[in-house]
């Protein structure tokens, strides 16, 4: 499991680095935007992006469920089928919720997503391929389950918008039919973490720290939600990307700081 070039002292700082260019790349448009207003701009792909695909909801509910079901059935191939699955939703997230045509700036891409995602896609692909996930969810601590409802709540995407106000809706069938988890990588993402974690240390380091911190970028970005009264709600569901990311990444660095108190390991 182990990764050696992720003992080397300046892999990890290059990497955070890479990783923060990337998220702050310029967005493209065709009307232009004063880079000021970015976030609404986000804002605006994220609102529309996603209209065209929302019959796609109830798809990743069930295939998520399923690959978490094979997973326990046979924990052997589950890892790599669970790698496999979430690398390919990557893959579907970042050609589907990056891009939108707005009514203010016609087409748009989230520039810094569309590489993020497809980079993860990959990875996680790479991951499958290497069958460097194994997954052991009876041998998780007891304090990492409690983390289980924020998977849920993501898992369930309990969202509405009343005019220029987005809502909680509890709506038991949004479960299964919700259009964000699956095609959000906000509310994707702390799923997939939280397995990550129930699986940990039985998970390829470079993989889980680099889909950490990306996540972590993105929530502290999403934080501006708390700052516009219309959309507390959505501040308060990007809680769990916030949470499970800085857990994951905290025992990612764990790991990190284990391996390099080995002799010659992070020379």
């Amino acid at each position: 499991m182990e990764n050696p070039l992720t003992q080397r002292k300046w892999f990890t700082p290059f990497m955070y680095f890479l990783l923060v260019v990337i998220a702050f790349l310029p967005l493209i448009t065709t009307v232009p935007y004063d880079p000021r207003n970015t976030s609404e701009v986000i804002f605006e792909i994220l609102s529309y992006a996603l209209i065209p695909y929302a019959s796609w909801g109830i798809a990743f509910h069930l295939l998520t469920l399923l690959a978490i079901g094979i997973a326990i059935w046979k924990p052997a191939p589950g890892g790599r089928l669970i790698a496999g699955y979430f690398g390919l939703n990557y893959l579907v997230i970042a050609f589907t919720q990056t891009r939108a045509l707005t009514p203010t700036y016609g087409n748009a891409i989230h520039t810094g997503a569309l590489i993020a995602e497809v980079l993860l896609g990959l990875l996680w692909l790479w991951v499958a391929w290497k069958d460097k996930l194994q997954i052991s969810f009876h041998n998780a601590p007891f304090w990492r389950w409690l983390l289980l409802p924020l998977a849920i709540l993501t898992f369930w995407s309990p969202i509405a918008v009343e005019g220029n106000r987005i809502v909680p809706n509890f709506v038991p069938l949004l479960l299964l039919t919700s259009p964000d988890y699956g095609l959000a990588f906000c509310f994707m993402t702390p799923v997939f973490l939280f397995l990550l974690i129930l699986a940990y240390p039985q998970v390829d380091l470079l993989a889980l720290w680099l889909t950490a911190f990306n996540a972590l970028l993105y929530a502290l970005f999403n934080l501006n939600h708390w700052a516009v009264p219309e959309r507390l709600w959505m501040g308060v569901m990007h809680l769990p990307l916030l949470i499970l990311s800085l857990t994951a990444l905290v025992l990612a660095h764990k790991r990190l700081q284990t391996d390099c108190n080995l002799p010659l390991k992070c020379l």
